[in-house]
């Protein structure tokens, strides 16, 4: 059964780190494609960053690239956020969520296959 468990949230001003990590179990990931995506409150879930486990490709939405950095730990079945200079409009649930299709798609949400349950992100000014 696949697992993905979610870590490394918390308050920090505006400015601020953070690191987000997704350690995913029960399966071999080295073909999935994995992602994080949040939801602030009264809004939709967002895209925010993937990458394809088997080459490092990444991707990420606009309003976070410089600042946030996606990767993978292959020895610790782990994939990380690095989150730098946060803003307040950064605050949100954040999901780690695996995609076994490996899809071209990875900015849409249904097409992923696992979730984890999710980290809070508070961001204060």
């Amino acid at each position: 059964q696949v697992q993905l468990v979610e870590s490394g949230g918390g308050l920090v001003q505006a400015g601020g780190s953070l690191r987000l990590s997704c350690a995913a179990s029960g399966r071999t990931f080295s073909s999935y494609l994995m992602g994080w995506f949040r939801q602030a409150p009264g809004k939709e879930r967002e895209f925010v960053a993937a990458i394809r486990w088997s080459v490092g490709t990444t991707y990420y939405v606009d309003s976070v690239k410089g600042r946030f950095t996606i990767s993978r730990d292959n020895a610790k079945n782990t994939v990380y956020l690095q989150m730098n200079s946060l803003k307040p409009e950064d605050t949100a649930l954040y999901y780690c969520a695996a995609d076994r299709d490996n899809s071209n798609y990875y900015y849409i949400s249904y097409k992923y296959d696992y979730w984890g349950q999710g980290t809070q992100v508070t961001v204060s000014s």
